[in-house]
C-alpha cells in the first residue's frame, strides 16, 4: 500500500494527473461518452459574461452542453463556476445589481430573449442546491407541489403516479413509502438531498442543474447521489458544480475548467484529467493550486 502510494505521489511530482493513478477513471462506464453516439446540444453558451455591479465575474464564456450526459464545472472558489451555473436558469436576475451579457440557448431558443417566461424556464431547467432545502412540508407535499402548481396531474391519482415516479428516479421511495406524510425535514442529510432531486425532477425538466449537490453529505449519502446522477442522465440532462476532482472523474462525461472568470478549458473528462491541453489545468488538477 505504502509503495502505491508513494508510486501516486511521485507521478504528481512529475505533473501527471493523480486521476490516472488512484482512481481508474476510464473504469467507469459513464465517465466517457458513447464511442460513435451522435450528441444533441442541450445548451449553448455563446460569449457570456456576468458582472455584479463593477465587479466582472464571467469573461467571454462559450461552452456547449450535451443532451443526457453529466458536465462537470470545476475550479478554485470565486473561479465563476456557480455564477455560470446560475446563468442557465437565470437565478442570477435575483441578484441586484447583476447583469449578464452575451446568449445562452435553450434547445436553440435564447433564454434572454424577449418574451421568456422565467418561470416556465426555471420549470424546464430545475436545481439542487449545495445544502438540501426541502419545504416546511410532508415528503408527498414535497414532491407535489411542483406539479400541482404547473397543472402536471389531471387528478389525485396522477398525482400519486407523479410522486412515487419521481421518489423511485432519486432511490428513495422504498425508504419513505410508509411515512409520505411525515415532513420532509425528518430525513436525514442524505435523504434530504434525494428527495430535494425527487421535487426537482417531478416536473419533468430537461436539464437539471447541481451546485455541489454532495458537500454537505457523508461519504455513503454522497455514493448514493452519485450513483443517482448516473442514473439519471438517461432521462436528463446534468451540469454539476463540484470542488471534489473524484467526483467529477467519477459521474461526468465532460468537464469544464474554470479559472478567475475565464473558462480555460473543456472537454471529455478523461482527456482533463488525464492529458490536459491547458498547464493551468494540469496545474489545478495535480493540486498545486485551489
Amino acid at each position: 500500500m505504502d509503495r502505491e502510494a508513494d508510486v501516486a505521489e511521485a507521478r504528481i511530482d512529475q505533473g501527471e494527473s493523480p486521476f490516472r493513478a488512484n482512481f481508474a477513471l476510464g473504469e467507469n462506464s459513464s465517465a466517457t461518452p458513447d464511442a460513435g453516439a451522435p450528441q444533441q446540444i442541450a445548451v449553448t453558451a455563446k460569449d457570456v459574461s456576468v458582472f455584479y455591479g463593477k465587479k466582472q465575474a464571467l469573461f467571454s464564456v462559450n461552452l456547449n452542453i450535451e443532451r443526457n450526459r453529466v458536465t462537470a464545472l470545476i475550479g478554485p472558489s470565486g473561479c465563476g463556476k456557480s455564477t455560470f451555473l446560475r446563468c442557465i436558469n437565470r437565478m442570477n436576475d435575483t441578484i441586484e445589481g447583476c447583469r449578464v451579457t452575451g446568449e445562452i440557448k435553450l434547445d436553440g431558443t435564447d433564454i434572454y430573449g424577449r418574451g421568456i417566461d422565467v418561470v416556465q424556464l426555471r420549470a424546464r431547467v430545475g436545481m439542487v442546491f449545495q445544502k438540501p432545502n426541502p419545504f416546511p412540508k410532508s415528503i408527498y407535499e414535497n414532491v407535489a407541489y411542483g406539479p400541482r402548481i404547473h397543472g402536471l396531474a389531471a387528478n389525485g391519482r396522477e398525482l400519486d403516479d407523479i410522486v412515487e415516479q419521481s421518489l423511485r428516479r432519486a432511490g428513495l421511495f422504498d425508504e419513505v413509502s410508509d411515512r409520505l406524510n411525515t415532513p420532509g425535514t425528518s430525513l436525514s442529510g442524505g435523504q434530504q438531498q434525494r428527495l430535494c432531486i425527487a421535487r426537482a425532477i417531478a416536473i419533468s425538466p430537461e436539464v437539471i442543474l447541481m451546485d455541489e449537490p454532495c458537500s454537505a453529505l457523508d461519504p455513503i449519502a454522497t455514493a448514493k447521489v452519485e450513483e443517482l446522477i448516473d442514473e439519471l442522465r438517461e432521462h436528463f440532462t446534468i451540469a454539476i458544480v463540484t470542488h471534489n476532482m473524484q467526483q467529477a472523474a467519477r459521474v461526468s462525461q465532460y468537464t469544464a475548467f474554470f479559472h478567475l472568470g475565464n473558462l480555460v478549458e473543456f472537454g471529455p473528462t478523461e482527456h482533463i484529467f488525464t492529458n490536459p491541453t491547458e498547464e493551468r489545468t494540469q496545474d489545478y488538477i495535480t493540486g498545486r493550486f485551489g
